[in-house]
């Protein structure tokens, strides 16, 4: 008798022993997924370590926690926001949105200052009389205006939007963008081309990074926010795309310039620069005055008035009809001096 319950005592315990293991197993061959899946990371359960502090010193197995690495790595990157986003002016400090990042707003656009004004990721101010001579500056603006560069531009698209977006379109759309004109084949092909090129150098600052920074703080200077001001300042900066002559100048300088203009043509009579643009942006009024100039003539067709495709899209009502607001045809010599407490 008492052998027989010593059986069913070690028996039951065998069972036990059988069923933690098949829980054990069940635990790590969980199917894996990417971050992004995830609906809620709180309630997924880790596995307890039981093994002791000196069996927990060798990683038991490099290439899962390599690969885990990795598709954090990838995760993160897909969905940090451009550095733009989290460059914060000083109305910012009061924010209590993490992501400003006001502590760090003016180092975040020091870093950008001397990025571009890296002579290695600038275009040379006279690559067409050196380097792309089989084209003129006209030929260069029609070409901007065109927007029917296809290949180029949908291979460029596709490089931003993975460099942008969570989750990027799929090749076959920007195909079908180009009413399939391009194979898959040839899209990929010409990102390979382009990324080859770039030495996939992709991050480089633009006249828009700039831009939004400036922009939040030319609005401190209204009660509510001014879409026009936003819309005109987007409008002016891509009318700068289209002049050869804005090349030379840096992307912060073409973006501080925009928002001189922009300032200007909604209200003519006050001095567009003031302390705060100063501060933020590094440039005083001198130092715009020729890029202004150049943008103010783009804006009153004085240059490149045969160029159509920018003016006709910020014509439309969701836009404000910024490209039809009225501007005086001089800008003030006074308003080049510097700006006065």
């Amino acid at each position: 008798m008492a052998d027989q319950e010593t059986s069913v005592r070690i028996t039951r315990a065998a069972k036990k022993r059988a069923a933690a293991a098949m829980s054990d197993d069940q635990t790590y061959t969980k199917k894996r997924v990417v971050l992004g899946e995830l609906k809620n990371v709180s309630n997924i359960s880790a596995p307890v370590d039981t093994t002791s502090g000196a069996e927990q010193q060798k990683p038991k197995c490099r290439s899962k926690s390599k690969k885990v690495k990795n598709s954090v790595t990838v995760a993160t990157t897909k969905t940090t926001k451009n550095p733009v986003d989290t460059v914060a002016t000083d109305s910012d400090g009061k924010s209590d949105d993490p992501q400003m990042c006001h502590s760090y707003g003016s180092e975040i656009y020091e870093y950008l200052r001397d990025l571009e004004a890296d002579p290695l990721r600038r275009p040379l101010p006279n690559y067409i009389e050196s380097v792309q001579k089989d084209i003129n500056a006209n030929m260069r603006g029609i070409l901007v205006d065109w927007q029917k560069l296809q290949l180029l531009g949908v291979s460029a698209m596709l490089i931003a939007s993975k460099y942008e977006e969570i989750s990027p379109p799929h090749v076959e759309e920007f195909c079908y963008i180009t009413d399939n004109t391009y194979k898959k084949e040839e899209v990929v092909n010409m990102e390979a081309d382009i990324l080859k090129s770039l030495k996939f150098e992709v991050g480089n600052p633009t006249i828009k990074t700039f831009l939004r920074r400036f922009t939040r703080v030319a609005q401190e200077t209204y009660k509510t926010p001014n879409l026009q001001l936003e819309f005109l300042g987007y409008y002016l900066a891509e009318l700068s795309l289209l002049d050869y002559n804005c090349v030379k100048f840096l992307p912060s300088l073409v973006a501080a310039s925009v928002m001189f203009v922009a300032r200007f043509i909604i209200r003519p009579k006050t001095h567009p620069w003031c302390s705060a643009l100063e501060k933020n942006s590094g440039y005083r009024p001198a130092d715009l005055k020729e890029c202004v100039l150049t943008i103010h003539d783009l804006y009153l067709s004085r240059r490149g008035g045969a160029l159509q495709a920018v003016r006709e899209k910020y014509k439309r009502h969701k836009f404000k009809c910024v490209a039809t607001m009225p501007s005086s045809p001089e800008i003030p010599a006074s308003f080049f001096e510097d700006v006065k407490e």
